[in-house]
Order: C-alpha cells, then sequence, then structure tokens
C-alpha cells in the first residue's frame, strides 16, 4: 500500500517538543523571517520527528483523500536541461490525471520549510538533479508520501532513476585521448552524487588509465558562468588543448567566447558538452556530446510516483537509462558525412 502519514501528532504536540507557542510553530514552518534561525531550526526538528504535516493536509489524508498533484523538487528551472525534464514529467503527470506544483530549492538557501510545505500539498514527490534537499529531508518525507529520487544520489529504499553518466563520460574522455589530447580538463562543479559529479568521476578513470594528471576547474553549469571561466583561462594563457564540459550550456559559452578572442576550435583546443541541445547541432564547430533521454526520464519518473501513489508494490526500483555519444566536430575529428546536424548519433572511432 501507498505510505500514509501518521495524521495524529498536533501543532501542540511540536510546540511542546520545540518549547515554544503554537504561533511561533505556525511562523517558523512558513519561514516567517521574524522568527530566529534557532528557533526554526528547533521547530523544524521537532516537526521532522514527529513526522507533522499542517493540519488541513493530515485531515484530507486521514479521509483517504487525494490532492491530485505531484510535487517537484528543482535547483533551478534555467538551461534546456530543464526545461526537457519538465516537459517530460508534466505532460506524463497530465496523461496520469495529476496537476504539478514545483518547488525550487537553491542549494544556497535553506528550503527546508518550502519542501514540507510542499509535502503537505501532493500524493508524492519527485526530487530531481542536485538542490538544497539534503538527504536526512527527503528520508523524513518519504515516511508520508511516496519520493522518487532521479538524476542524483539514492537516498535509503527510495525508488532512483539515473541516466548514464560514468561509463559514457570516460568513453568520451578516452576518444580525447585517442585523437592525441593529453591537457585535459573537466569544467563543471562535480558534487558527489550528482551527474555532474559522477561525469567528473568518469574523466578522472579515463586520464588515470592513461597516466595523465587530472585537473578540474569546478565551475557552475550556466552560461554566465562559461564565459567568466573562458575570460579566465584566456588569462592563464590556454593551458589545455581540451575541455570536457559538464554540460552544454557550459561548453557553448566557453566555446563561443574563446573563439571571439580568436582561439581556434577544435585546432587550438577540443571542447566537448554533454546534453545535446539544439543549439550544440548548429554551432560551428558542432559541438561534439552526449545525448540523453531527459523527458523519457521525467516521464518514467511520473509514472513510478503514480504507481506508489495506487498502492504498487513498494519494493523501490533502481532504473538507469543509457545515453549516447553524439560525435560532431568540436573533439577534432570529423564524422562521416561532415557536420550534418541530422546525423549526430554516431559511435566514437
Amino acid at each position: 500500500m501507498a505510505t500514509r502519514p501518521a495524521t495524529g501528532v498536533t501543532i501542540y504536540q511540536v510546540a511542546q517538543r520545540a518549547g515554544v507557542s503554537t504561533a511561533t510553530v505556525s511562523r517558523a514552518l512558513r519561514n516567517d523571517p521574524r522568527i530566529s534561525d534557532p528557533t526554526r531550526i528547533a521547530v523544524q526538528e521537532a516537526a521532522a520527528a514527529l513526522d507533522y504535516l499542517p493540519r488541513a493536509a493530515a485531515r484530507s489524508l486521514a479521509a483517504g483523500n487525494r490532492t491530485h498533484a505531484l510535487g517537484l523538487v528543482l535547483p533551478h528551472i534555467d538551461g534546456p536541461y530543464y526545461a526537457d525534464l519538465l516537459v517530460g514529467f508534466e505532460t506524463a503527470a497530465s496523461q496520469a490525471g495529476y496537476s504539478v506544483i514545483i518547488t525550487l530549492a537553491n542549494p544556497r538557501q535553506d528550503s527546508r520549510a518550502a519542501i514540507r510545505s510542499l509535502a503537505a500539498q501532493v500524493d508524492g514527490i519527485a526530487f530531481m538533479a542536485r538542490s538544497a534537499a539534503r538527504s536526512d529531508l527527503i528520508e523524513e518525507i518519504a515516511r508520508t508520501r511516496p519520493v522518487v529520487t532521479a538524476a542524483r544520489s539514492r537516498v535509503g529504499a527510495n525508488d532512483a532513476f539515473f541516466v548514464e553518466n560514468e561509463d559514457v563520460a570516460e568513453e568520451l574522455t578516452s576518444h580525447l585521448l585517442a585523437n592525441g589530447r593529453q591537457r585535459i580538463a573537466f569544467v563543471g562543479s562535480p558534487e558527489p552524487g550528482s551527474d555532474l559529479g559522477m561525469r567528473h568521476r568518469g574523466h578522472q578513470a579515463a586520464m588515470t588509465a592513461a597516466g595523465l594528471p587530472t585537473s578540474t576547474h569546478p565551475v557552475f553549469p550556466s552560461e554566465q558562468e562559461g564565459r567568466r571561466f573562458a575570460l579566465e583561462l584566456l588569462e592563464s594563457g590556454m593551458e589545455h588543448d581540451a575541455l570536457v564540459c559538464g554540460n552544454d550550456e557550459l561548453a557553448l559559452a566557453v566555446l563561443q567566447t574563446l573563439q571571439q578572442h580568436g582561439v581556434r576550435v577544435p585546432d587550438d583546443v577540443a571542447i566537448t558538452g554533454w546534453d545535446d541541445t539544439v543549439t550544440a547541432r548548429y554551432v560551428s564547430p558542432g559541438l561534439t556530446t552526449v545525448s540523453q533521454p531527459v523527458r523519457q526520464l521525467g516521464g518514467m519518473v511520473v509514472q513510478r510516483l503514480s504507481q506508489r501513489i495506487d498502492g504498487a508494490d513498494p519494493t523501490a526500483e533502481v532504473v538507469t537509462l543509457p545515453a549516447t555519444l553524439a560525435h560532431r566536430t568540436s573533439c577534432g575529428c570529423n564524422p562521416t558525412g561532415g557536420n550534418n546536424p541530422n546525423e549526430s548519433n554516431k559511435e566514437l572511432p
């Protein structure tokens, strides 16, 4: 059966455990700025320990009712990756009869109150990609709601969905090495358990196997940071002959900025990305990257959440979807047939 919350806990019990008034509990769980950090933390810890839900949600669930809504926790919604993820998630949710409520959990901010509030409004929650949702908070939510994680490290015994990262990143780096590149750097934030973290690990494995030193530039994967990094690289004297970027957004920003300052790609430096965005197919040179089924990932997460809400076998699923190298010319060699945007997915020699 689907997980149900303990509905008997009241705000009075939370207040008693935290040693504050019920009004303070209410304000703290709304992240009211008038509440001091120590008090807010004490209230949140008390609510977590008691599996407390706001009374409206508790009444609804105790009566066996549903909200017919799914929660989606993301770090942000910028860039093509998250656009595709949202399309896949929302399309599948609509087909299954659910609305979607999105909460953005910026890793630089405390989003615990917002996520707990989201849990009170939905039948199940997906935690996708890196975000401020720590593992202990996800496990807390999972005691009262079906939870699925995607594109991030698995939490506890919950369902988890991934797209292959580590092996493909190792293969991509090995291809650059086979083309004579030796001063290869990884560009991106390799956070443990994240997609970029696994790509970084695969890249390092290939460099270590080749007996070469590893180099990592922990750049936030956005266009703005990509441009900033490229300018810093120019100032430092272009020490690398290849860059394995954590996503296309970074790669395209780096590629364009370097070209604007006279650097030849791939003659002076090879550049690869990840995501296979539409733009990657039409820049010059065409961006060698990795195609991953992001929309399918979002849809599969909804399907699994829906099954769990309907009382499906609670045995957790761990699913890894395949990724495919999209071979173009920014890596330093030409795919058969030239840089044809319709011939993007080819095996690398």
